[in-house]
């Protein structure tokens, strides 16, 4: 597919997402939004991609939502607009989505970024939450995933008093999983990712799921989710492939089946 605010590649196993409005720091406009979105979903039923990766630039992987868009809204033009709606897609997408984020994460952003599955930050990136500043509040699940993943204390900080958190900050609370040196930040995203493109691909889809629900829910239903994700597996090709290589020491090879 052709594009206008994004860009795609395929390294290996891995699908790659740019975001490209780098006059406007990558901004998330409508536009770059939808086709974000579209990129990862035609991604998620490519049976050759195993993960995800979606970045920006060193400078800024997304400062942001497009405030100019937004500046005029009404309550009942952003609801016909269906803007915070489109936000849900990524609750979608089956395969790990990795965000390799350099400079800034702010906002729809940092919004984002906390989406993904996972993050891989450059030395420079830092992540903050400042819609207060201008009168609003997160609407892309910001106030959710960072008290969830922070603790209350820390998110009120990031989100009412404006507080932005460093690379090395965000790998201390566990938002970020590694960070990196800018220069090659993206070929070591594509490396983790393609560490996991390289593991049984259902099992990965059902891992993810359980992890979710876990992150959602109570323990009692979190367990009986990750049961329900578990037996399954048993019926899988990969599992008995996966079981015989161990036993034979070898290398599996996965069919996803």
């Amino acid at each position: 597919m052709t594009y206008t605010t994004i860009l795609t590649e395929i390294r290996g196993r891995v699908g790659v997402v740019t975001l490209n409005r780098p006059q406007a720091m990558n901004a998330f406009n409508t536009l770059m939004l939808t086709e974000l979105f579209n990129a990862l979903e035609t991604f998620d039923k490519d049976e050759t991609i195993g993960a995800m990766v979606v970045t920006g630039n060193e400078k800024a992987f997304a400062a942001g939502a497009d405030i100019k868009e937004m500046a005029e809204s009404t309550p009942f033009g952003m609801i016909k607009q269906g803007r915070v709606e489109l936000w849900d897609r990524i609750r979608g997408i089956k395969k790990i989505v990795v965000a390799a984020v350099s400079g800034w994460a702010l906002g729809g952003g940092c919004e984002f970024a906390i989406s993904c599955d996972m993050i891989v930050a450059s030395e420079t990136a830092k992540f903050g939450q400042p819609e207060v500043t201008i009168g609003i509040i997160p609407g892309g699940g910001g106030t959710q995933r960072l008290a969830r993943l922070l603790g209350k204390n820390l998110a009120m900080e990031m989100i009412i008093n404006n507080r932005t958190l460093t690379a090395a900050e965000a790998l201390q609370f566990g938002l970020a999983n590694r960070v990196v040196p800018v220069d090659g930040y993206l070929d070591a995203a594509v490396a983790f990712a393609e560490e996991i493109a390289a593991r049984a691909p259902l099992a990965v889809r059902m891992a993810k799921d359980s992890i979710n629900t876990a992150f959602e829910t109570t323990l009692t239903e979190g367990l009986k989710a990750e049961k329900r994700n578990f037996y399954p597996l048993f019926s899988t090709e990969d599992q008995k492939e996966g079981m015989k290589a161990f036993i034979e020491k070898r290398k599996p090879n996965w069919k996803g089946k």
